[in-house]
């Protein structure tokens, strides 16, 4: 083999082994401040991706997690809170943007769903469990109560 194969070779290698990193998705845009990006990786992973399901918008390639993350930055720079920013994105996308929905009368559910399916499946378990050492506790008749006194003795002698 020649030099030159062996470059061409040892560069499409290269390539090979760097592609999954060079493609690797990542912010369009970091914030200069240290503390500003902190705060905007944070409130990425609070808001959800609208196009998307149920993915923060710092983890989707979606052009619309795209612009959600540039308005996150911008609001961050323009002195907004975290929670302003929350509440402006809320305002403007409704309570689905939010990754966890705020307890209102119309989310209730989605709060009492876990606990009651828990409820109930306690319940189903407990029904089972008592039905079953029910049917366990029944006595034997006085037949099969000699029956088994004669096997036991047999095995006594044995």
């Amino acid at each position: 083999m020649t030099r030159f194969q062996t470059f061409i070779i040892s560069l499409i290698a290269a390539l090979v082994i760097t592609m999954p990193v060079l493609a690797a998705p990542g912010p369009d845009e970091t914030l200069e401040d240290p503390q500003l990006e902190a705060r905007a990786m944070e409130l990425y992973g609070q808001l959800r991706c609208v196009v998307c399901q149920s993915q923060a918008i710092g983890y989707s390639d979606a052009p619309l997690a795209g612009d959600m993350r540039f308005v996150v930055r911008e609001r961050l720079l323009a002195g907004d809170s975290d929670a302003e920013v929350l509440d402006y994105m809320q305002d403007r996308y409704g309570d689905y943007v939010l990754m966890m929905p705020p307890l209102q009368a119309n989310t209730i559910f989605l709060w009492a769903l876990p606990f009651l399916l828990l409820l109930v499946g306690g319940a189903i378990a407990f029904a089972y469990v008592r039905r079953q050492s029910a049917q366990m506790e029944t006595a034997f008749s006085a037949e099969e109560d000699a029956q088994i006194e004669a096997l036991m003795r047999e095995e006594g002698r044995e």
